[in-house]
Protein backbone atom coordinates (compact mmCIF):
# COMPACT_ATOMS: atom_id res chain seq x y z
CA UNK A 1 0.00 0.00 0.00
CA UNK A 2 2.55 2.05 0.91
CA UNK A 3 4.05 2.23 -2.94
CA UNK A 4 0.74 2.82 -4.15
CA UNK A 5 0.60 5.96 -2.00
CA UNK A 6 4.02 6.83 -2.84
CA UNK A 7 3.15 6.60 -6.62
CA UNK A 8 0.13 8.69 -6.68
CA UNK A 9 2.07 11.25 -4.26
CA UNK A 10 4.50 11.36 -7.69
CA UNK A 11 1.44 11.96 -9.90
CA UNK A 12 0.21 15.17 -7.89
CA UNK A 13 3.89 16.22 -7.56
CA UNK A 14 3.64 16.24 -11.48
CA UNK A 15 0.38 17.59 -11.89
CA UNK A 16 1.58 20.43 -9.58
CA UNK A 17 4.26 21.93 -11.86
CA UNK A 18 2.40 21.51 -14.49
CA UNK A 19 -0.55 23.40 -13.04
CA UNK A 20 2.25 26.28 -12.27
CA UNK A 21 1.42 26.91 -15.93
CA UNK A 22 -2.19 26.20 -16.41
CA UNK A 23 -4.92 28.34 -15.06
CA UNK A 24 -7.29 25.49 -14.02
CA UNK A 25 -4.86 23.48 -11.69
CA UNK A 26 -3.78 25.06 -8.85
CA UNK A 27 0.26 24.35 -9.03
CA UNK A 28 1.50 24.45 -5.69
CA UNK A 29 -1.81 23.41 -4.24
CA UNK A 30 -1.80 20.27 -5.82
CA UNK A 31 2.17 19.53 -5.01
CA UNK A 32 1.04 20.01 -1.30
CA UNK A 33 -1.75 17.03 -2.02
CA UNK A 34 1.60 14.89 -2.95
CA UNK A 35 3.40 15.90 0.51
CA UNK A 36 -0.09 14.95 2.24
CA UNK A 37 -0.34 11.42 0.63
CA UNK A 38 3.03 10.64 1.62
CA UNK A 39 2.26 11.68 5.30
CA UNK A 40 -0.41 8.89 5.18
CA UNK A 41 2.55 6.34 4.31
CA UNK A 42 3.73 4.30 7.30
CA UNK A 43 7.31 3.85 5.97
CA UNK A 44 7.60 7.59 6.37
CA UNK A 45 7.31 9.41 8.75
CA UNK A 46 6.28 13.04 8.95
CA UNK A 47 5.80 16.32 11.00
CA UNK A 48 3.08 17.54 10.83
CA UNK A 49 4.17 20.84 11.74
CA UNK A 50 5.95 20.51 8.07
CA UNK A 51 2.63 20.22 6.12
CA UNK A 52 1.14 22.89 7.96
CA UNK A 53 4.01 25.63 7.04
CA UNK A 54 3.71 24.32 3.09
CA UNK A 55 -0.15 24.45 3.08
CA UNK A 56 -0.04 28.03 4.28
CA UNK A 57 2.92 28.96 2.05
CA UNK A 58 0.82 27.08 -0.57
CA UNK A 59 -2.29 28.68 0.14
CA UNK A 60 -0.39 32.19 0.13
CA UNK A 61 0.66 31.50 -3.55
CA UNK A 62 -2.69 30.44 -4.27
CA UNK A 63 -3.98 34.09 -3.33
CA UNK A 64 -0.73 35.83 -4.98
CA UNK A 65 -1.65 34.17 -8.35
CA UNK A 66 -4.73 35.91 -8.41
CA UNK A 67 -3.22 39.24 -6.94
CA UNK A 68 0.05 39.78 -9.01
CA UNK A 69 -1.49 39.76 -12.49
CA UNK A 70 -3.88 42.40 -11.62
CA UNK A 71 -1.28 44.66 -9.69
CA UNK A 72 0.97 44.30 -13.13
CA UNK A 73 -2.47 45.00 -15.00
CA UNK A 74 -2.74 48.23 -13.06
CA UNK A 75 0.70 49.27 -12.58
CA UNK A 76 0.57 49.71 -16.43
CA UNK A 77 -2.73 51.07 -17.04
CA UNK A 78 -4.99 47.79 -17.89
CA UNK A 79 -8.63 46.91 -17.42
CA UNK A 80 -10.38 43.60 -16.43
CA UNK A 81 -10.77 43.06 -19.85
CA UNK A 82 -7.24 42.94 -20.05
CA UNK A 83 -6.57 40.21 -17.70
CA UNK A 84 -9.60 38.28 -19.21
CA UNK A 85 -7.80 38.55 -22.43
CA UNK A 86 -4.42 37.04 -20.74
CA UNK A 87 -6.32 34.24 -19.31
CA UNK A 88 -8.11 33.35 -23.04
CA UNK A 89 -5.01 33.93 -24.63
CA UNK A 90 -3.28 31.44 -22.33
CA UNK A 91 -5.60 28.60 -22.52
CA UNK A 92 -5.44 29.08 -26.50
CA UNK A 93 -1.88 29.59 -26.53
CA UNK A 94 -1.58 25.70 -24.90
CA UNK A 95 -3.57 24.32 -27.16
CA UNK A 96 -2.06 25.43 -30.57
CA UNK A 97 0.49 24.19 -32.45
CA UNK A 98 2.41 27.50 -32.38
CA UNK A 99 5.96 27.18 -30.71
CA UNK A 100 5.80 28.89 -27.84
CA UNK A 101 2.03 29.58 -28.08
CA UNK A 102 2.07 29.30 -24.01
CA UNK A 103 4.14 32.87 -23.99
CA UNK A 104 2.83 34.59 -27.28
CA UNK A 105 -0.97 33.49 -26.21
CA UNK A 106 -1.16 35.67 -23.07
CA UNK A 107 0.45 38.58 -24.36
CA UNK A 108 -1.74 38.55 -27.60
CA UNK A 109 -5.26 37.99 -25.15
CA UNK A 110 -4.13 40.78 -23.25
CA UNK A 111 -3.84 43.16 -26.45
CA UNK A 112 -7.09 42.23 -27.53
CA UNK A 113 -8.89 42.43 -24.48
CA UNK A 114 -7.11 45.52 -23.97
CA UNK A 115 -7.74 46.82 -27.76
CA UNK A 116 -11.65 45.73 -27.64
CA UNK A 117 -12.01 48.16 -23.91
CA UNK A 118 -10.04 51.26 -25.70
CA UNK A 119 -9.40 52.33 -29.00
CA UNK A 120 -5.64 53.87 -28.30
CA UNK A 121 -3.42 51.01 -29.54
CA UNK A 122 -0.36 52.52 -27.60
CA UNK A 123 -2.36 52.64 -24.25
CA UNK A 124 -3.97 48.78 -25.07
CA UNK A 125 -0.58 47.65 -25.62
CA UNK A 126 1.30 49.12 -22.18
CA UNK A 127 -1.46 47.67 -20.02
CA UNK A 128 -1.01 44.08 -22.25
CA UNK A 129 2.51 44.06 -21.21
CA UNK A 130 1.76 44.78 -17.79
CA UNK A 131 -0.60 42.01 -17.90
CA UNK A 132 2.36 39.71 -19.36
CA UNK A 133 4.52 40.59 -16.94
CA UNK A 134 2.18 40.27 -13.93
CA UNK A 135 1.14 36.51 -15.68
CA UNK A 136 4.88 35.38 -16.30
CA UNK A 137 5.91 36.88 -12.74
CA UNK A 138 2.89 34.58 -11.21
CA UNK A 139 3.59 31.76 -13.35
CA UNK A 140 7.13 31.42 -12.33
CA UNK A 141 6.41 32.06 -8.68
CA UNK A 142 4.11 29.09 -8.60
CA UNK A 143 6.54 26.79 -10.79
CA UNK A 144 9.70 27.85 -8.32
CA UNK A 145 7.36 26.91 -5.31
CA UNK A 146 6.28 23.24 -7.00
CA UNK A 147 9.77 22.69 -7.83
CA UNK A 148 10.83 23.41 -4.12
CA UNK A 149 8.44 21.02 -3.12
CA UNK A 150 9.21 18.47 -5.49
CA UNK A 151 12.81 18.73 -3.86
CA UNK A 152 11.20 18.63 -0.32
CA UNK A 153 9.20 15.39 -1.66
CA UNK A 154 12.38 13.68 -3.35
CA UNK A 155 14.46 14.64 0.28
CA UNK A 156 11.78 13.02 2.25
CA UNK A 157 11.64 9.95 0.49
CA UNK A 158 15.56 9.47 0.65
Amino acid sequence: MDIFLIFVASLFMVLGIIGSFLPILPGPLTSWVGLLIVHFTEAIPMNTSFLVITLITALLIWVLDYIIPAIGTKRFGGSRLGMIGTTLGLIIGLFTPIPGGIIIGPFLGALVGELINRNDSKIAFKAAFGSFIGFLTSTFIKFIVAIIYLGLFIAILV
